[in-house]
Parts: C-alpha cells; structure tokens; sequence
C-alpha cells in the first residue's frame, strides 16, 4: 500500500499537480466509495472532479435533490458550510428548512481543510 501511494504521489509531481496526501486518502477513504474523485462519472453521488467553483446541482448527475438549480457554486465558504455539517449545510445553501442529503457526517480541523485543499486541486 505504502508503493502504491509512493508512486501515485511520484506520478503526480511529475505531472505538475499540487496534492496534499492526508487530503487525498481521506477523500479516498471517506469520499470515493460514493463519488468519483478523477473523472466524469458519477456514482451514488456525482462526480467531484472539478467541483470547486462548479455551480451546485450543475452536472447531469440525475439523481440531485435539494441541490438541482442551487444559486451557488461550491467555493471554499460553501463546501467548508456543507462539509462542516451536512444535514444542516444543505439547509442553510439551499436556503430551505426541508432540504436534506444523503451524506450524513461532520468534518472539521485538519481533515476539513485537508479535503478542501484536496478538491481545490482536482
């Protein structure tokens, strides 16, 4: 495991691309088995490659609910609101008391900055 992630960071220098470890193996452990991190698929939740600065709800993701034809984009205020706590994140982007989301945990600390980091760059 440790060569794995030896030659995915190697590869990545090489390529030009910032990525903060700690922040790519917690979105590893805690984003990709819902969210396709590198690429334009979508899983149980769209894809979050390119997601920052991206208008909330904008992909072609058919399963969105409270966040389809959102009026923000995922800056580092709002995925900081959202990541901070999902369930009342959702309320307080989308604006309604009724809004909910699959996604049912709370970040903070290192980890949140970490991952937001992470998503800056991919």
């Amino acid at each position: 495991m440790k060569k794995i992630m030896m030659l995915t960071v190697a590869a990545v220098m090489v390529m030009g691309v910032t990525v903060i470890p700690e922040a790519q193996a917690g979105a590893e452990g805690r984003c990709k088995a819902c969210h396709d991190l590198t690429g334009p698929k979508h899983k149980v939740g769209p894809s979050l490659q390119g997601v920052f600065n991206r208008k909330a709800g904008s992909t072609d993701y058919k399963k969105y609910k409270s966040m389809k034809g959102g009026n923000w984009v995922w800056d580092e205020a709002n995925l900081r609101t959202f990541l901070t706590n999902t369930k009342t994140g959702i309320k307080a982007l989308t604006g309604d008391d009724g809004a909910k989301t699959s996604m049912k945990f709370k970040m903070k600390g290192k980890k949140l900055d970490d991952v937001i980091a992470y998503l800056k760059s991919n």
